[in-house]
């Protein structure tokens, strides 16, 4: 076995296992140490398939079979979404189907003891990849190559005297100028770009023994981190739910998810809940030593639970205004107990929260449910109303129903929220996105998306959507920074680096778009969103690759109108009209039996020829307010209907100026 201090190299990736680090061209990658141990190992077995049950027992060996199973199916995921790898075609980890994996590009191996043999082959090797800069932070850097010289590593292939000394010269100054790069930008790890410090609310551990109240464990880190939020402001950011959920359960130490994360601070802690009383215990860390800031228990009655989380989220915030080296607030007024009923809505809605969070067809409808229970109980809680607005606008979506059906009700429901509280971000959200996709009010959602970042400037989801209204009116430049603002909230949420990607495919940035649906597809192979990768490998002429991905959507999902209407466009778009006129009688049949948003059947009726068919559609599709006419002015499907007049005019009544 290779010794501990090898460094393996292969295409253009460099793992060094001594420090569990990975690099890619000189650029260092975030990696949880799972993954990393599995590319380990199928490195140090180069060539060979390495089992699931090796892996088993050198990585898993104290955990359940189940365990193990969710464990190596996640950790593979994750390296190949580093590598940029895919199951289906793979470059460098194939799968063999009930076995295990192997690495099929060639590797190299450095087997250097800790301390360089020689001073000149040392200099040669900092020539060849420059370190890190400081404070972790990876600078890519060119690297010079002699003409007609396949890329390789100095030690193994020396260079002629004379390229040496240019060689020399240069990564003198490649080094120099990398120093100085990391100097002027230096920050530290856990810190984002911004200058604020950044937190996570870890999941709170369900002490229950009851599996059935996770959704009050889950609903109290939630509604914890929407605390903190509004507390934060300019002085620290708060991560999103859907990224600190992935360490649910998870057995990763604190130090490890302040590197994933991008974190200095962590709270973690866990609730018991039982005859009308609830026990909260709670811990602030830093994650760089992981030294506990405080640790608190709290016992209150349930009723008081919305008065104790604003207690814990004003301790947090006065801490990290003394570790910044500024003086705590006043406490805040102490709140009244709620009374039983608004107790019971306050439960209520955090069931909802949990079915909304599954982004189902199911689950919104369960979560719409528990909403109006929630009003029903208490007709003043303004969140049950924010919560119920965007159930039914991300209903009409998902379901792809006429948008009359949900979204008179969706904004009747925001309306409210915004009447009974005017300072919650997630109504102005609601209202914004309704007042977009409904209205076409492009001034008036903006100015309501600005009111909830104001409000909650560390609100993942205002952002994310802010960004995608910022697309339609093809604003990119606006948009991307927005959406880098939500990634940054939200590093691990699949929803929202998809949404990135839609962008790039927006701003005809394809192959970087591909590249991010396929990184997203790697992390969960069937996330409906990355599939409009699709629509990128049809822009891009790539109609087999089109053709492939939506066999594959449809023996998943099964036949439905999205997939028929996409298929005909491909089809058509490939040089067959044949096929495409079949997927799209399919899709015309399936609007007779119950009627479908009409702007589904408007790219592949004009695909076919039938021109008059789809603009009647377009005209239909303004008459019922379609959310899918917000693409019209960026979506490159509708390229070829962009010159007649009739389109013109429907991009003006929409909103949208050419």
């Amino acid at each position: 076995m290779p010794s501990p201090a090898s460094v393996y190299r292969f295409a253009s990736f460099e793992l060094r296992p001594r420090t569990r680090e990975l690099y890619k061209n000189g650029v260092k990658l975030k990696l949880r140490p799972q993954p990393l141990r599995v590319l380990e190992v199928l490195l140090e077995r180069r060539g060979d398939v390495v089992t699931r049950d090796e892996l088993h027992q050198l990585l898993w060996e104290s955990e359940t079979f189940v365990d193990f199973e969710q464990g190596l199916n996640t950790a593979v995921k994750e390296l190949r979404a580093s590598l940029s790898d895919s199951a289906d075609t793979p470059r460098y980890v194939e799968t063999i189907p009930r076995l295990g994996y192997r690495i099929i590009v060639p590797v190299e191996v450095e087997t250097s003891p800790a301390a360089p043999p020689a001073e000149a082959r040392q200099t040669q090797l900092e020539i060849k990849s420059a370190p890190p800069a400081p404070a972790d932070l990876p600078v890519a850097v060119a690297q010079p190559e002699p003409p007609a010289q396949p890329e390789a590593p100095p030690s193994r292939f020396p260079l002629p005297a004379s390229w040496t000394a240019i060689g020399a010269i240069a990564g003198v100054a490649v080094i120099v100028l990398a120093t100085y790069w990391a100097l002027s930008h230096k920050r530290a790890t856990a810190q984002p770009p911004s200058g604020r410090l950044m937190l996570a609310v870890l999941p709170f551990e369900n002490l229950t023994g009851d599996a059935g109240q996770d959704y009050f464990s889950d609903g109290l880190t939630e509604e914890m981190i929407a605390q903190l939020g509004r507390h934060a402001s300019n002085e620290f950011g708060v991560i999103a739910r859907t990224s600190v959920m992935h360490y649910k359960h998870s057995s990763s130490n604190i130090d490890q998810i302040g590197r994933e994360l991008g974190v200095r601070y962590i709270l973690e802690g866990s609730v018991r809940r039982n005859a009308g009383e609830v026990r909260i215990n709670a811990q602030l860390i830093e994650t760089g030593s992981q030294t506990p800031l405080w640790t608190k228990e709290y016992n209150r009655e349930l009723t008081n639970l919305l008065g104790l989380q604003e207690e814990i989220s004003h301790e947090i915030s006065d801490e990290i205004q003394v570790t910044l080296g500024k003086p705590a607030a006043s406490p805040p007024a102490r709140k009244a107990a709620l009374t039983p009923q608004a107790y019971q809505s306050y439960d209520l809605y955090l069931r909802g929260l949990f079915f909304w969070n599954k982004r189902t067809l199911p689950g919104f409808e369960q979560a719409i449910q528990y909403f109006q229970q929630a009003i029903a109980e208490d007709p003043n809680y303004a969140p049950a109303y924010a919560g119920l607005a965007n159930s039914y606008t991300l209903l009409t979506s998902y379901s792809m129903a006429p948008a009359s059906l949900y979204m008179p009700k969706a904004r009747a429901a925001a309306l409210r929220a915004v009447e009974l509280d005017d300072s919650l971000a997630e109504a102005h959200t609601a209202l914004a996105l309704i007042i977009e996709n409904y209205d076409w009010d492009w001034d008036g959602s903006e100015k309501e998306y600005l009111r909830a970042i104001a409000l909650n400037p560390n609100y993942a989801t205002a952002h994310q959507w802010f960004a995608e209204q910022l697309t339609w009116r093809k604003r990119f430049d606006e948009a991307l920074r927005e959406s880098e603002e939500a990634r940054r909230l939200d590093p691990l949420s699949l929803i929202i680096t998809s949404d990135h990607a839609a962008i790039l495919y927006y701003s005809r940035q394809y192959d970087q778009a591909i590249e991010q649906f396929q990184a997203v597809q790697d992390m969960d192979p069937d996330f409906p969103r990355a599939h409009l990768l699709i629509d990128a490998y049809i822009e891009k002429g790539r109609y087999s690759d089109a053709i492939a991905g939506l066999q594959r959507w449809r023996s998943i999902y099964g036949d439905g109108p999205a997939d028929w209407g996409k298929m005909s466009y491909c089809y058509c778009r490939f040089g067959q009209p044949g096929k495409a006129k079949e997927e799209l009688n399919k899709l015309e049949q399936a609007n007779r039996k119950r009627t479908l948003d009409p702007a589904i059947l408007v790219v592949p009726n004009f695909c076919v020829g039938n021109v008059e068919r789809a603009f009647a559609l377009l005209t239909e599709a303004y008459a019922q307010h379609s959310n899918v006419l917000t693409i019209l002015k960026v979506d490159p499907a509708y390229d070829p209907m962009r010159s007649d007049p009739r389109f013109q005019k429907l991009m003006h009544q929409v909103g949208l100026t050419p």
